[in-house]
């Protein structure tokens, strides 16, 4: 594998640069326990707003990723393919393997700058979370955030990290003047499924703490209720448990999402399947018969049963982290006007 002789002392060889198309690549360790067995490849990378490929189903043209690999390690993840362009592995590679472009703020920044850039809407969070431990240390984001603020670009986030909260102060100025969408990745409330399924990340619990903590700094936040896994999750009880969380945290929208497999993340996950459910191998194997996705039929009651639960729990549309503006603050109303409900923005 190409990654076996790169180390601090051999960074920066010409096959590295063009493994990333970056200038120079530094390999490195700590001995920490939140990043014991993680390892961090360094770079420069050349460009960080990507435009994402026609034929996505996404509902965005551009993407800024200041990292690739992920220590949430989601055993379903399908980012999970895209660490096999670099010639690693998509399993626990993809775990522990985390390529962070360090030079993303200032990068962005400079792009953003550009007479050719047009102000597009940029999303975040898209194929690797963002707000990953990594970014605990490396701090990328408050320079991506300002980035945007200063060029009043409008942008949103997906993440499972509470560590968004760090940059509440930015977010809720870049509401002001342009428009800012974030949501927060919550599938099922069930705590151990969660520690087998997303052992790396957060709670649920503590997620939904985020989604109420933007409320309350009013920056209105959806939940994207993904995945909903075939027979682990999705029992009518589970489904109304999880709408109703999600609910009581004030989330201005929810928006299912049935699990899909593609390649990469389809092998981690059966393995996994096959460790912890092995009973329930058979049933996905047939479900998933045609592809990676489950079928209409499943997908459209996924879909049915939660935006009636929704409904019932007094969520709005399922429109999910629609980028919206803060408007700034207006005059203090006088003291004869009544009651004066206190802003916390």
């Amino acid at each position: 594998m190409r990654w076996e002789n790169l180390t601090v002392e051999s960074a920066g060889s010409p096959a590295d640069a063009a493994l990333f198309g970056a200038d120079q690549v530094t390999t490195r360790t700590f001995d920490t326990p939140e990043f014991r067995g993680i390892t961090f490849h360094e770079i420069r990378a050349r460009s960080i707003i990507n435009r994402v490929p026609g034929a996505s189903r996404m509902p965005f043209e551009w993407t800024v990723n200041p990292y690739r690999g992920c220590s949430h390690a989601c055993v379903y993840c399908f980012a999970r393919k895209s660490h096999s362009y670099l010639d690693l592995d998509t399993g626990l590679g993809f775990d522990s393997q985390i390529v962070v472009k360090v030079n993303a703020p200032d990068l962005l920044r400079h792009q953003l700058g550009s007479p050719r850039w047009q102000g597009e809407h940029i999303a975040m969070g898209t194929n690797v979370d963002c707000y990953q431990r990594a970014e605990g240390r490396y701090r990328l984001m408050p320079g991506i955030l300002g980035a945007l603020r200063d060029h009043a670009n409008p942008f949103s986030i997906l993440t499972k990290g509470t560590l968004i909260l760090r940059d509440l102060d930015l977010l809720v100025q870049a509401a002001r003047i342009t428009e800012v969408g974030v949501s927060v990745s919550v599938g099922f409330t069930d705590p151990v499924l969660w520690r087998t399924v997303e052992p790396g990340t957060p709670s649920p619990e503590r997620r939904l703490d985020v989604v109420r903590t933007l409320g309350e700094h009013g920056i209105g936040c959806g939940v994207l209720m993904a995945p909903v896994l075939p027979f682990l999750s999705d029992h009518p009880a589970q489904l109304r448990a999880t709408v109703r969380a999600i609910a009581a945290s004030g989330a201005t929208s929810v928006t299912p999402l049935v699990l899909h497999l593609r390649p990469g993340a389809r092998e981690w996950f059966t393995a996994w399947l096959g460790q912890h459910h092995p009973h329930l191998v058979r049933r996905y194997e047939r479900l998933y018969a045609e592809g990676a996705y489950a079928p209409k039929w499943y997908q459209r009651r996924i879909t049915r049963q939660v935006h009636e639960l929704a409904a019932e729990y007094g969520i709005g549309p399922a429109r999910g982290g629609v980028p919206r503006r803060i408007p700034e603050p207006g005059p203090a109303a006088p003291p004869s006007s009544g009651p004066v409900q206190l802003s916390l923005i």
